[in-house]
């Protein structure tokens, strides 16, 4: 029965989910020193990682939400606290997420695992580690997770095991979620970014017919998947995308060490994201649903030496429940 009973109880005001949502990407101040390699995919497209290396023979895949990149604060911190356990990261931009627009049409989406499998495979073919872990967020985390069970029977054994973050395991009721007014200023920040993103690509490949009114009418993640995602990544409708991306599917077919924390007071997350169930039947899917903590935010006060709870958790479930493996790399 892989169920935390979570130890994460933060001072006020950091009870508040949005508090909490907001304090990390507004206020804490991270720093981490990476070398960027850049990779070229089989589709004629690249992806930019970025190394920070602790000369270890164990490496964290770090895979950011959406619109985010190696620059996001919850990415650098975790860099910085699996360095300081001695552990080797590699954080992967998504695609269009480096810095530099990526080269095709196509970027990135929820359940798009077949780029994670490519920079694993980068990662098994090109350096001479041991074991791989794979830390996702947000929508990284779907992909996490959903790659850890899709991908299950041909996993290589380095792959030793996932930590997932503030992840929306059912595309559908998370949609549901965010049309609500108590997230409409997240989705007009979201939102902002993308428009552009799908204007600049509309530009570039002017075969690509896209609806530029209803673009800066989008008001929902469903009005943009309509413009952008369906056409482009062959979804039949923003529900078929929402159906086939969705990482809680997979859940039960994942057979390495695996753990999703996710808030309940999460405002992106519906009910379907919590799932007991598929955890109370797992040997190795482990869920940790604490009361407080928001989106990617999980900081448990102002003090910065005593506030990163979710690096730190993240590290001890990698020395904890994956111990076996990379017990020789970890303080």
């Amino acid at each position: 029965m892989p169920l935390f009973q979570s130890d994460f109880n933060p001072s006020l005001p950091f009870r508040n989910g949005h508090f909490n949502t907001m304090y990390r990407p507004l206020f804490m101040k991270e720093f981490c020193s990476y070398s960027r390699k850049r990779i070229f995919t089989w589709d004629h497209d690249f992806i930019d990682l970025d190394f920070s290396k602790a000369n270890s023979n164990t490496i964290a895949i770090l895979i950011h939400g959406l619109e985010g990149s190696a620059e996001s604060k919850y990415m650098l911190s975790t860099a910085n606290e699996l360095n300081g356990r001695g552990i080797d990261t590699v954080s992967f931009n998504l695609r269009g997420c480096s810095g530099e627009d990526n080269w095709l049409l196509g970027t990135y989406h929820s359940g798009k695992t077949e780029d994670v499998h490519f920079v694993v495979n980068h990662i098994l073919d090109n350096y001479d580690y041991e074991n791989i872990i794979i830390v996702g967020f947000s929508l990284g985390g779907n992909l996490t997770l959903k790659y850890m069970g899709e991908y299950a029977d041909v996993l290589s054994p380095k792959i030793k095991g996932a930590i997932a973050t503030s992840v929306p395991i059912d595309l559908t009721s998370s949609e549901q979620e965010m049309d609500k007014l108590k997230n409409k200023l997240y989705i007009e920040e979201f939102l902002k970014t993308i428009r552009l993103k799908v204007l600049e690509k509309s530009f570039k490949f002017p075969e690509f017919e896209l609806d530029k009114d209803k673009l800066f009418k989008a008001k929902r993640f469903k009005h943009l998947e309509q413009l952008y995602t369906v056409p482009v990544f062959g979804f039949d409708s923003p529900e078929d995308y929402w159906l086939k991306a969705s990482s809680k599917p997979y859940l039960s077919k994942i057979n390495k060490p695996t753990l999703l924390i996710n808030a309940k007071d999460d405002s992106f997350l519906g009910e379907e994201c919590f799932p007991y169930e598929e955890a109370g039947d797992s040997e190795f899917f482990f869920l940790e649903a604490t009361k407080y903590g928001g989106h990617v935010g999980f900081v448990s006060s102002f003090k910065q030496n005593e506030s990163r709870w979710l690096e730190k958790r993240i590290s001890r479930f990698i020395k904890e429940n994956i111990q076996i493996q990379i017990e020789q790399t970890i303080s």
